[in-house]
């Protein structure tokens, strides 16, 4: 069955949602930004639209020349929402960039006050603690207690810009962290805040090395069982490119155990947390880098950087979903064990996956775009079916999510100009009731 899609937002500007966390917890209120597409940062405010009475509030509103976008939703009461916050009263020397923004947090107890998530101290010695550039993508994990976020650091791009390595950074409830403020653009942060990953400006060809680790996400709600019987409670996953030994460039996927307490993520290893005038901020003690995926010696080998999208995790964390193109060179949906082993492919389509992906509350469908509709897939034998129906124009290929209630599939649609936001039933109740006609 096919449901109507409806249209949410009418006004003649851009509405843009984020990869996940963009529904309030009652799945009642869609949150986005208003920058005119996703690739520009050019928003001023934050807001929120009621998908039944299609009333639309203004959660925050930029000053002094900021910009602001990339909203996502606390997933847990209170209502919280995190955003990037563009520097205020920019200038040739300090404007919006990778390495020049922050994140911030708005509640719905203190509407307009923006907290700092994570901290800026960009002049020696640097403080264990803040980070020393942007932030960007902030997302709540299941419980809400803390953030991952991807990372540029301005220290290592003024010494040269190829040293600027993009890594996954994570903002824990340790302590709030104060800045020196020995530079006027310095400011303190609400959280602690560490990088994860480990990034080389040059991977050596065939390693396991990267240059770049991206697309980060959560793993479960409540982390992944290990072969040995332990049980992980914090890991996230993400994409980290690698160099095959020609020196073509591969995207395999990577996973972090992070410290269960979060006094651990104070402990230094080998490297500062803070980093050095030469080196990037370094992870805590402990926090090692895992590669799962080796997809040298594919036919298409690598994780698909077209269609962008995130490293989604089954609730009970067993399976990491990704898009990578099986032997056909068609776009395909699989999965891997946080734990390793060999990817498995979910879907076998004869059209390729086109947007990011998402999975339900309850770990068994998985909504994405192909043939130019929104679908629902099963992924215990990978069927799907449209749940709207085949249109000239695909959905935008950033955004699909489903709401907390799993009633509901939110995207977005380009119309006359501006992107516009939409939802789609997802059936998920006949669905179950009638064992799965996906």
């Amino acid at each position: 069955m096919i449901f109507k899609e409806r249209q949410i937002t009418f006004d003649n500007r851009s509405h843009q949602i984020t990869n996940i966390n963009i529904w309030t917890p009652d799945s009642q209120w869609l949150v986005y930004d208003v920058r005119p597409d996703a690739a520009s940062f050019s928003g001023l405010t934050i807001e929120k639209i009621h998908i039944s009475s299609g009333q639309a509030e203004v959660i925050y509103q930029a000053k002094d020349e900021a910009h602001v976008g990339v909203v996502t939703v606390s997933p847990q009461e209170p209502v919280r929402y995190a955003f990037i916050h563009g520097p205020e009263c920019p200038d040739n020397h300090w404007r919006y960039d990778f390495h020049h923004r922050r994140g911030v947090i708005v509640s719905d107890s203190q509407p307009s006050v923006a907290v700092n998530i994570d901290a800026l101290d960009i002049t020696p010695p640097y403080t264990a603690g803040a980070l020393r550039g942007g932030t960007h993508v902030h997302v709540f994990s299941p419980d809400s207690s803390r953030l991952s976020f991807t990372y540029n650091d301005h220290v290592m791009h003024e010494l040269d810009p190829a040293l600027d390595l993009r890594n996954v950074a994570v903002a824990v409830p340790l302590r709030a962290v104060t800045s020196a403020k020995k530079h006027p653009r310095e400011y303190d942060g609400s959280y602690f805040s560490v990088v994860v990953s480990r990034t080389t400006a040059q991977p050596h060809p065939g390693s396991d090395e990267i240059n770049r680790a991206y697309e980060e996400g959560w793993i479960g709600k409540q982390g992944y069982l290990k072969e040995n019987g332990q049980w992980q409670r914090w890991a996230l996953a993400f994409i980290g490119d690698t160099y095959s030994e020609n020196g073509e460039k591969i995207p395999e996927i990577y996973l972090v155990d992070l410290p269960e307490n979060d006094e651990d993520y104070a402990v230094e290893g080998r490297q500062p947390l803070a980093g050095t005038e030469t080196e990037l901020p370094a992870p805590p003690a402990g926090v090692k880098q895992k590669r799962l995926t080796f997809t040298h010696q594919n036919c298409y080998p690598g994780v698909v950087n077209i269609p962008r999208h995130w490293l989604r995790t089954s609730p009970d964390g067993s399976k990491i979903c990704f898009l990578m193109r099986d032997d056909k060179g068609v776009t395909q949906l699989w999965y891997i064990s946080p734990n390793g082993g060999e990817p498995v492919q979910v879907t076998d389509n004869v059209h390729g996956i086109q947007s990011a992906f998402n999975w339900d509350s309850k770990g068994r469908f998985i909504t994405f775009v192909c043939d130019n509709s929104v679908m629902l897939c099963d992924s215990q034998n990978g069927k799907i079916k449209r749940l709207t129906e085949h249109t000239d124009d695909a959905p935008c290929a950033d955004a699909i999510v489903f709401s907390p209630d799993d009633r509901y599939v939110a995207f977005m649609r380009d119309i006359k100009g501006y992107r516009q936001l939409f939802i789609v039933e997802t059936g998920l109740e006949q669905a179950s009731l009638h064992n799965n006609d996906a």
